[in-house]
């Protein structure tokens, strides 16, 4: 009777060999770096609106003209775990020297202008830090209608491109993804009038095939990097560190999309580059060093990813030292290709000084989500591995430090609880389980309404406890309470009613239910994981045996023929595989 675990961070007996998620790379797609504005016009009507710190009740408005300008703004993903090096917005810097190297000095409302972009955006980011998140979408609101103004009265300009990508990007900080949408939707009116030689245009092009990839609106988003790659491919050439931004942005949407090969011609088109500008042994190399060593674990490639990592850890120790936080976060992206790769007591090692490394060095506070995930994964390797006892220990400090930042009672502590009691499940102490489980489902209960879904994933792993102490009864009422929830929630075909119903059968089997009834529920099964999993999945084999046994039982011979011969097939299927 398999239960699934929470979502987020589950604990379950996976493969050594199975890839696990991504803690490393500090994605530059993922986040969004705002490159430097280089404007050549001589005059600029766009007005940007301010919030001033001492009231937000009142907005002011500034003017200026201006031919040109920069900022320099990162609205960062909290995946975003290692700090690079790389500074996507020191190349366009450059970049903009260059271009005013070439023309007359720029007349004074070039910074101002300059100016007001990069306050604008701070205000917007400090509103958010200071929760004051209503404020900073009023502010963002009050810049788009005028320059709305602007457009709607014939303005299609490098400024009012300029200025609708500070306000996307700060509905991006926000995380209002439908205000993102839509103000790209205008944005993209405006860039597709603007000429390939605006000078601007490639920062906000790159700035567009973000979002447009965090929105998961792919092809877009490549159409935004491709029109830039091609706009400095022709000013600066095929090897200029300025294609480094847009690579990376095309590589990750082309690894998301399923198109790996191609994936991995760009990221080391990426790594050639840098090799050549910075060299070899340039901080700038992690982003892509990680980001194609993580696809290739994603595509069963670890061997090849192991190498990558080392060298990443080779940059990071010759860059900060072994006692530095950010050579422990590398040490723990070692730590994940070894887990790839089989070897599970190099990466319990590894993982190890990983932790000590960053809580030493006081890299992250103890609560931080990262930590807690690194212990997870690592309480996750030692139960594969059969030290139990070492992994319920880095779980019971999960749950501690949880309770010691938000308090005893916290839904946050929901998890660790579960994990907790799935450990001690596993050692067979049912009786500590079952009293871990009551009190998740105790605290979700005082936190959510009775029938949201999340209430289940602690209702259900109780009743599987329950029923493993022979306390059926019980058992029974959760897993129908979870029934009528889930179906309600997910729909009556979906797979956590699945996983509820093939709990439920066993349950009913010792309670004594009809046959008939628990076939019903088994086929009910079938359907789900035929639709989920395939005809030919495990969980497809598994449930036909059980199928199977209950035609039988009923006296269906000629349904339980059909089905034997279908049972047969898989089991040869899966026994040639053991054997490979």
């Amino acid at each position: 009777m398999a239960v699934s675990l929470l979502h987020h961070p589950p604990l379950s007996n996976q493969r050594i060999t199975q890839a696990f998620v991504d803690l490393n790379s500090r994605s530059l797609q993922r986040g969004i770096t705002c490159l430097s504005i280089c404007l050549q016009k001589q005059k600029c009507s766009i007005e940007l609106y301010m919030m001033p710190t001492t009231t937000v009740a009142r907005h002011w408005m500034l003017k200026t003209f201006a031919s040109a300008g920069s900022l320099n703004a990162e609205v960062e993903c909290q995946e975003n775990h290692i700090s690079s090096g790389f500074s996507t917005s020191n190349d366009f810097r450059s970049r903009s020297k260059t271009v005013a190297d070439s023309s007359s000095k720029p007349p004074d409302g070039v910074n101002d202008f300059e100016r007001q972009l990069q306050e604008l955006f701070d205000e917007v980011k400090m509103m958010i830090k200071m929760g004051n998140k209503n404020d900073a979408m009023d502010l963002l609101q009050a810049n788009y209608e005028f320059v709305k103004e602007q457009i709607n009265a014939g303005s299609r300009g490098i400024e009012e491109a300029a200025t609708l990508d500070i306000i996307a990007l700060g509905y991006m900080a926000i995380g209002d993804l439908k205000s993102v949408g839509f103000i790209l939707n205008k944005l993209d009116e405006v860039v597709e009038s603007l000429k390939d030689d605006e000078p601007l245009l490639d920062s906000v092009l790159i700035h567009m095939g973000s979002m447009y990839s965090a929105l998961g609106k792919f092809e877009k988003s490549m159409l935004e990097y491709q029109r830039v790659i091609a706009i400095v491919e022709r000013i600066h050439g095929k090897g200029s560190a300025f294609l480094v931004s847009p690579l990376l942005g095309m590589a990750k949407i082309l690894g998301s999309i399923g198109k790996a090969t191609k994936a991995i011609e760009v990221y080391q088109r990426v790594i050639s580059i840098l090799e050549s500008s910075r060299g070899a042994e340039s901080k700038d190399l992690v982003v892509p060093l990680s980001g194609l060593g993580n696809l290739l674990i994603k595509e069963g490639r670890a061997t090849d990813a192991e190498s990558l990592f080392n060298r990443i850890l080779s940059i990071y120790k010759e860059s900060y030292g072994e006692y530095d936080g950010r050579f422990g976060m590398a040490l723990c992206s070692v730590a994940h290709v070894k887990c790839a790769t089989g070897n599970a007591e190099e990466a319990i090692n590894l993982y190890r000084k990983a932790l000590q490394v960053i809580k030493d060095a006081d890299y992250m506070a103890l609560d931080d989500s990262i930590m807690e995930r690194m212990r997870i994964d690592l309480a996750e390797l030692l139960h594969v591995v059969g030290r139990g006892n070492e992994g319920r220990e880095l779980l019971e400090e999960c749950l501690l430090i949880t309770e010691k930042y938000k308090g005893k009672d916290h839904p946050s502590s929901v998890t660790h609880l579960i994990n907790l009691a799935t450990s001690y499940s596993q050692s067979k102490n049912y009786v500590q389980a079952e009293r871990l489980l009551r009190t998740s489902l105790e605290i979700m209960m005082k936190s959510v309404r009775p029938d949201d879904s999340s209430i289940t994933f602690p209702m259900l792993h109780l009743a599987v406890t329950l029923y493993r102490l022979n306390q059926d009864e019980e058992a029974e009422q959760l897993t129908l309470e979870v029934l009528r929830i889930r179906e309600k929630a997910f729909g009556k075909d979906s797979l956590p009613v699945g996983e509820a119903l093939d709990c439920l059968v066993s349950i009913q089997t010792r309670l004594g239910k009809p046959e008939a009834e628990l076939l019903d529920l088994l086929k009910q099964v079938l359907k789900i994981q035929e639709k989920e999993f395939g005809y030919e999945s495990e969980e497809v084999m598994r449930t036909l045996k059980k199928v199977v046994f209950y035609l039988d039982k009923t006296g269906r011979k000629d349904e339980k023929f059909s089905m034997q011969k279908r049972l047969s097939v898989l089991r040869m299927k899966y026994n040639q595989m053991m054997q490979y």
